[in-house]
């Protein structure tokens, strides 16, 4: 196993709720899981998508210790994701609530960060497809391995 999966599988990975997300009271509304990696990995993930010859990435959230990112995918991914290093929590089919996160300061000295949205809805497309996500989290980790490698 890689050194990036045998880190991030120690990780602890926050819940949705750690990251500011709140159960929707309507259980049709927003549904979707959430695939939780460590931030480095995931920010070269994101640019991966990005610069896609057709860039397809999803709302992403961020903790508020920056420890992790975590993709919006559609809701059943969970039962199949077996990606190491990574975690899909399930929803359970009551999705949640995309919060309009405001604009907030910077913390003051050693106050916590509040989780925020790295992108967020409406800027990006509704979900991020999980074989995607699967591929650029791949190519992430081996470019970092490799960039690790170099030292």
């Amino acid at each position: 196993m890689s050194e990036i999966g045998a880190q991030s599988a120690t990780r602890h990975v926050p819940a949705p709720e750690a990251m500011g997300l709140a159960p929707a009271p309507d259980a049709d509304a927003g549904a979707w899981d959430l695939v939780t990696v460590p931030v480095r990995q995931g920010l070269e993930a994101v640019d991966i998508l990005r610069r896609a010859a057709a860039p397809a990435v999803g709302p992403v959230v961020h903790d508020g210790a920056c420890d992790t990112l975590g993709f919006l995918v559609p809701p059943g991914t969970a039962a199949a994701w077996d990606m190491p290093g990574s975690a899909c929590t399930r929803t359970s089919g009551r999705g949640f609530r995309l919060p309009e996160l405001p604009e907030l300061p910077e913390p003051a000295g050693d106050a916590p960060r509040p989780a925020g949205w790295l992108l967020p809805p409406g800027d990006t497309d509704p979900v991020t497809d999980p074989v995607v996500l699967r591929e650029a989290l791949g190519e992430a980790a081996r470019l970092i391995e490799a960039a690790d490698g170099c030292h």
